[in-house]
């Protein structure tokens, strides 16, 4: 896909993020922002999908680990089509589809309920070791936050993974430094992310910057080693786009106001 076209997909995503967390007054703008380029790489680029038939058997799978990103997730799937954008309304409301964490039973195109941190590696794990049992050529993807590497759970899952030689694996961390009680190396430091998931045995490629789309979709691209699930370190900026967000802490789980709307919006278009 031509990169400008991926770059204009990443700006609209960014705008119906800030759009859904402020018309729901609720949700989390920072680390939908940072991610937004690895969602967009993944799903338009790397993922064998239709969004006529999201049941579809044989489809590649993705994984949330870090739910609460929902927001860019949503706008990822809307824009491909899953579903219409009439459900926008909807967002973080009783009854709608698009709850604060994303739901497998509601959603389209969204393969495992996800929120509880740290779990997401492991289902992806468990999807990734299915599919090599009935060989089906099936792809498994995740995204994981730099934060919630500091759960025992990835570890074991990661563990597992390279075991059972899942080259049909691609974990993705959004490595932009922050969590919800501040910097990672304040909260709990997780050392150097890409050497431990090479010394857990996993094929791994870091990035320097994150939130360029060309050098994600080659990460995504470049063959991985026969035998060794994929890492890819990416490396990014919390609340990317909007300079008010950019590396703030605060802006992890904090909705703007009108005027902040206002500003993100025209900075996303300029």
């Amino acid at each position: 896909m031509d990169v400008n076209l991926l770059k204009e997909k990443c700006t609209r995503v960014r705008k119906d993020v800030i759009n859904l967390v402020t018309d729901a007054a609720s949700g989390h703008p920072g680390g939908s922002l940072s991610a937004t380029e690895l969602f967009v790489a993944v799903f338009n680029t790397a993922m064998r999908i239709d969004p006529k038939n999201p049941h579809d058997p044989n489809r590649d799978r993705f994984v949330l680990s870090k739910g609460h990103c929902a927001p860019a997730y949503y706008a990822t799937l809307c824009d491909l089509g899953f579903f219409s954008r009439d459900e926008y309304k909807h967002f973080r409301q009783l009854h709608g589809i698009l709850q604060g964490h994303p739901d497998a039973k509601k959603v389209p195109g969204v393969d495992a309920s996800t929120g509880s941190l740290g779990q997401g590696v492991s289902i992806a794990t468990g999807m990734a070791l299915g599919a090599k049992h009935a060989k089906n050529g099936v792809k498994v993807y995740t995204i994981l936050g730099d934060g919630e590497l500091q759960e025992g759970l990835v570890w074991e899952a990661a563990m597992a993974a390279a075991h059972y030689k899942l080259d049909n694996l691609t974990v993705i961390v959004d490595n932009n430094g922050l969590q919800i009680d501040g910097s990672n190396d304040e909260v709990m430091s997780v050392g150097n992310v890409a050497k431990k998931f090479e010394a857990f045995g996993f094929d791994v490629i870091e990035l320097a910057d994150g939130n360029d789309i060309e050098a994600v979709v080659e990460a995504l691209a470049k063959p991985t080693t026969p035998g060794m699930p994929k890492c890819i370190v990416a490396h990014t900026v919390k609340g990317k786009g909007v300079s008010f967000m950019e590396n703030q802490a605060g802006w992890h789980g904090k909705a703007p106001n009108e005027e902040q709307r206002a500003q993100a919006l025209a900075e996303l278009e300029g």
